[in-house]
């Protein structure tokens, strides 16, 4: 039995996805019941909850040969910190509870550093905890930026005819679509060959600057034309409000976009063991494009 928390999400959507199709019996976990029970089959049992509950968490952890951990977003968090703190305390007790002995948690480039990256501090935090549980054997996935991620850009081309965000325009930094780690991950869930605590970087098929990316998806949707503007911080801090996430979560992902511009977040050199095949313009043909005309077209 596997089980993957958040199994709605980008990543653990996919997963749970790949696992099904390989005939891997496999348990959901997720706030939504309803977008759990569009997933439940012959191979997977659906278990609809809050991952802070560290009694139900437990329950679903039980009996499980591998388990994919992440901390869900909530980009409604007042206190973002605080809940994933919360959050990683709930998910290392069940596992401790639950005895498990594998596990694959979904980290972050720059999450080797204590302070100063925004969200990502939750994620270092989440990696030393899950570090001291004794006889578990956890590997940690420290991926680049979600390709998924300029889907945010999508509403701002169709009103202001731009590509915008605080990051540097020339600043290259590595791009990597959700499916490649979902891929490595379920590879991974299915033949645990790892020992003790270590990490796997994915740093998607090459970097890319926002200025790169902005042309190719210029190209893409037929704007060649398409501009990229770097927002200030304060001004793209009222842009994330506006865009529906809390003060307290703008704040950080722009504190998080500074720790990128200023060169702290690092990760180590490419290789053929952390590059993933997904180009960036097979992701805009195959979700960015589909996702811009149908709006458009909206």
């Amino acid at each position: 039995m596997i089980t993957i928390v958040g199994a709605t999400g980008n990543v653990g959507g996919k997963i749970a996805d790949i696992l099904v199709k390989k005939g891997e019996r496999v348990r959901l976990v997720a706030r939504s019941a309803s977008q759990l029970r569009q997933r439940v089959g012959k191979n997977a049992e659906a278990f609809a909850g809050d991952a802070l509950n560290t009694e139900f968490l437990t329950k679903t952890f039980k009996d499980s040969d591998a388990v994919f951990t992440m901390i869900p977003p909530k980009p409604k968090a007042d206190r973002f910190m605080e809940y994933a703190e919360k959050m990683s305390q709930s998910i290392a007790s069940a596992l401790e509870a639950a005895n498990v002995k594998c596990v694959v948690n979904l980290s972050s480039i720059g999450a080797d550093l204590p302070d100063g990256t925004g969200p990502i501090v939750g994620l270092h935090n989440q990696e030393e905890r899950l570090n001291k549980i004794k006889r578990l054997n956890v590997l940690h996935l420290r991926p680049g930026t979600f390709m998924e991620n300029l889907l945010m850009n999508v509403d701002l081309i169709r009103s202001k005819g731009i590509v915008g965000s605080p990051i540097r325009g020339d600043f290259r930094f590595p791009l990597i679509a959700t499916k490649d780690i979902a891929a490595f991950a379920a590879n991974c869930l299915v033949q645990p060959d790892f020992t003790g605590s270590s990490v796997q970087y994915l740093l998607g098929q090459r970097d890319l600057s926002m200025i790169e990316a902005t042309e190719i998806i210029g190209w893409k949707i037929n704007e060649p034309g398409l501009a990229y503007v770097m927002f200030p911080f304060d001004e793209a801090g009222k842009g994330l409000i506006a865009g529906g996430l809390s003060p307290d979560v703008s704040r950080l992902y722009v504190e998080m976009s500074k720790a990128f511009n200023e060169g702290r977040i690092k990760y180590e050199p490419r290789s053929p063991e952390n590059t993933t095949p997904t180009s960036f313009e097979e992701f805009c043909d195959e979700v960015f494009v589909p996702v811009f005309m149908k709006k458009k077209a909206a």
